[in-house]
């Protein structure tokens, strides 16, 4: 099944000529590719999908997704576990 996952953009920057975004998913942030969606800006909501923003969303959008995604279990083993998430993040 293909899931996006909604979640908050805490900052923007560059790597590897790459527009790469800090997501905050609930108690998780990760990086997150934002190269499909130029017009997204701190505070922003994006729905991502492996590892990449693939639209940009209003915050009741993302949170009503959020929940409804929670309450139907589909989040576990979506998002990474803390340790997960750091080394996701040195990889980077």
């Amino acid at each position: 099944m293909c899931l996006a996952i909604p979640g908050k953009v805490i900052s923007i920057g560059t790597e590897n000529a790459l527009r790469i975004g800090r997501v905050q998913f609930g108690g998780i942030t990760q990086p997150v590719s934002l190269d499909f969606v130029p017009e997204v800006v701190v505070g922003d909501y994006v729905m991502v999908h492996v590892g990449f923003a693939i639209s940009q969303v209003n915050a009741e959008e993302a949170e009503l997704t959020y929940i409804a995604l929670e309450q139907m279990g589909l989040l576990q083993g979506e998002l990474p576990s803390g340790e997960e998430a750091e080394e996701t993040e040195e990889r980077l």
